[in-house]
């Protein structure tokens, strides 16, 4: 796989790991139906939350690792 290509595959991932995190912060905080589910809705919001935080902060780190070994690369 390319480099643009893995870049890309990183970023989506990232956007979609901040999308869970978002869903999860909405569901815990202004969902009727997750405050009737009672501590399964709890349970629900904190596993989109868990689940985005897994995607999108090792994604981050890595693409940073990448992004600053390419420049290092092209400087002489």
């Amino acid at each position: 796989m390319s480099d643009a290509k893995f870049i890309l595959v990183l970023k989506s991932c990232i956007t979609m790991g901040l999308s869970l995190i978002l869903l999860g912060i909405y569901c815990h905080n202004y969902s009727e139906t997750i405050q009737m589910m009672g501590v399964d809705g709890i349970i629900v919001s904190a596993m989109c939350v868990a689940f985005g935080m897994a995607l999108s902060l090792p994604t981050k780190m890595y693409l940073t690792f990448m992004l600053v070994k390419r420049e290092a690369e092209k400087t002489p």
